[in-house]
């Protein structure tokens, strides 16, 4: 995005913002309004202008007159996902990021990027991908293509959306296809890629990766289609003040016989068929880098033991439920679901 064009000087005539809003148009029509000395002090919409004209406003005004000053903005290094949240529920397009001394760092447009997490994210991409063989046998699953793209580039497109764009993919099982595909940035954003030299388990691969001590970062599974919202996962991980927050999907489990509940050799009741809902891990987790920079990177690590001993030493470990899409993409019958599945939403888009 070039800035440039949706700045104006606050000493510019009410008709040059016309003409400069009229260039916008089927765009984010917004203009913000810059002093002499490059600071942001204002916001301009159209709508803006015509209630400053059918006020009495003459075109030949100054811009500084018709703009709303107590507009929404970033401060550069605090993000603020509640505040970028709320201005898209209020229908902002366009968020000014200012420095400190006010002037423009950025104007991010949420019609393309939905919010800032200020997280990075790690997604597990090692795996063999034994049950989806042979198309498993000379290309490592997350390259898959499903309707023209990659599996991975899905999840990776989800997390540039949000603004999440300090992403590592672990590998190992092919790596090196892994590394040319990353070689090229992926929705804008500069994948990095780690290589496992030994088999680490399905989390162990977090200790190859340089995270800071202080805040928190997602790990998913690569091989997933979902429509997790990121943005609710977080900020329910924060606000539970969880130092694990695990996404879940629903899982039942049907009987088909009737169950007896026992009390030593006495029969106390029967159930007919019963069915148990149960909430299942989604391959999803927001950790704090504490519990992450806590593997060791001598000996394998699966996801539920970190979990586990987490939960041992009296961390709070939260859950997520997945309102939305899930599937985990392991078999030939999940590949041909999520072909199905993403083949409707493609079209979909299109109409």
């Amino acid at each position: 995005m070039n800035p440039e064009k949706y700045l104006i000087p606050g000493r510019a005539m009410v008709l040059e913002a016309l003409a400069r809003l009229n260039d916008l148009s089927g765009g984010a029509m917004t203009l913000f309004v810059v002093d002499s000395d490059g600071c942001v002090r204002g916001s301009l919409t159209d709508g803006d202008v015509r209630r400053a004209l059918l006020a009495g406003m003459q075109l030949e005004c100054t811009v500084d007159r018709a703009a709303q000053h107590d507009f929404r903005f970033l401060q550069a290094g605090k993000p603020d996902v509640e505040l970028i949240r709320d201005c898209r529920k209020r229908g902002l397009r366009l968020l000014p990021e200012l420095n400190a001394d006010g002037t423009l760092r950025r104007i991010i447009n949420l019609d393309h990027t939905s919010n800032l997490l200020p997280m990075g994210a790690i997604l597990m991409a090692g795996g063999r991908g034994e049950r989806l063989r042979p198309q498993t046998l000379a290309t490592p699953k997350p390259l898959l293509q499903i309707e023209g793209k990659a599996i991975i580039d899905y999840n990776i497109e989800a997390l540039a959306a949000v603004g999440i764009d300090d992403i590592t993919v672990t590998t190992r099982y092919l790596a090196e296809q892994l590394d040319d595909h990353f070689a090229t940035p992926v929705a804008g954003v500069n994948v990095r890629t780690v290589r496992e030299d030994r088999p680490l388990g399905t989390i162990g691969a977090v200790s190859l990766i340089d995270l800071p001590p202080a805040g928190c970062t997602l790990v998913m599974n690569s091989d997933l289609l979902t429509t997790i919202s990121f943005e609710d996962l977080y900020i329910h991980h924060r606000k539970s003040e969880a130092a694990v927050t695990i996404a879940t999907v629903p899982y039942q489990v049907s009987v088909p016989f009737a169950i007896l509940t026992t009390e030593g050799d006495r029969v106390t009741g029967l159930e007919e068929k019963p069915s148990y809902a149960y909430f299942a891990n989604a391959g999803i987790y927001i950790f704090e880098n504490r519990i992450l920079r806590s593997v060791d990177s001598d000996r394998p690590t699966d996801a539920p033991d970190l979990i586990a001993s987490a939960i041992a030493r009296g961390e709070k470990v939260s859950y997520f439920p997945i309102n939305g899409t899930w599937l985990d993409v392991g078999t030939p019958a999940d590949f041909a679901q999520a072909s199905e599945l993403m083949r409707h939403h493609i079209n979909f888009s299109r109409r």
